[in-house]
This record gives structure tokens, C-alpha cells and sequence, in this order.
């Protein structure tokens, strides 16, 4: 019986890191997303990506500021985990290979934010914990189709 309990407690433990970690991540795409919307507007934001070599850089604007906002949001409430989490990971990758590759891992304008973002939205998106949105959706189907 002790093991029993000590399995379910290191779990709850893992779902509480995993809803830590969500929080932490999606919180951080929300801020990149928002500033995206409020403090540059999609203008200024178009304007610098295009400066960067952005291809399209318009259309690139609006889709990082969406996925990075509403990604984020998704995070962070645990709904539709897999999607943000793969759509938060190509839109870092994005910014990696676009942008960031030739600065290298390290230093101004280095890659780690962005590889680090993208591994965690997957990380996430793929192991979001008992403590989610998806999660009680997933119970709910369940005991109803039983």
C-alpha cells in the first residue's frame, strides 16, 4: 500500500511541475505576443521582421503575435496542448533558422531564447498533466461514453 501512495504522490508531483512549467512558458509566448499587438503593433513588427529578412514579413507578423498569444493563452489554461505546442515550436524554429542561426547558440541575437522556447512548447504541449483543460475534457468523454 505504501508503494501505491508514494506513486501517487511523485505523480502529483510531476502534474505540479508540469502545470509550473505551462505557466512559466505560456506566460513568456503571452508577453512576446501582446507586445507584438500593443507595444509595436503589427506594423512595427512587420517593419522589423522585414529588416531582419523575414519572408513576408506582414503575413509573418500577424502569425507570430496569433500563435504567440493564443499559443500561450492555450498553455497556460492546458487546452488543445498538442497543437500550441507543436504551432509555439514552428514559430521559434522559424525565428531560429530566419533569424537567429547565424549569431550563434550564445550572445546577441544568439538562439538559446528560441530553442529553449521551442523544445519547451513541445515538451508541454506533449506532457501537460493532470492539471489541465484537456485533461478534464479527456475524464469527462470517458465517464460519459462508459
Amino acid at each position: 500500500m505504501t508503494i501505491v501512495s508514494e506513486e501517487c504522490y511523485v505523480q502529483r508531483l510531476r502534474d505540479l511541475a508540469l502545470l509550473v512549467a505551462r505557466l512559466g512558458v505560456g506566460i513568456v509566448f503571452i508577453a512576446h505576443g501582446w507586445q507584438k499587438f500593443s507595444e509595436w503593433g503589427i506594423s512595427g513588427t512587420a517593419e522589423s521582421f522585414g529588416q531582419m529578412g523575414v519572408p513576408m514579413p506582414t503575413l509573418s507578423a500577424w502569425f507570430a503575435a496569433i500563435v504567440e498569444l493564443g499559443g500561450g493563452v492555450l498553455l497556460v489554461v492546458g487546452l488543445a496542448l498538442p497543437v500550441a505546442g507543436v504551432l509555439l515550436a514552428a514559430d521559434m524554429l522559424g525565428a531560429l533558422f530566419l533569424v537567429h542561426v547565424d549569431n550563434g547558440l550564445l550572445g546577441q541575437g544568439g538562439y538559446e531564447l528560441v530553442l529553449v522556447l521551442a523544445v519547451a512548447a513541445l515538451a508541454v504541449g506533449f506532457n501537460g498533466g493532470a492539471f489541465s483543460l484537456d485533461r478534464a475534457v479527456s475524464a469527462k468523454k470517458a465517464t460519459v461514453s462508459v
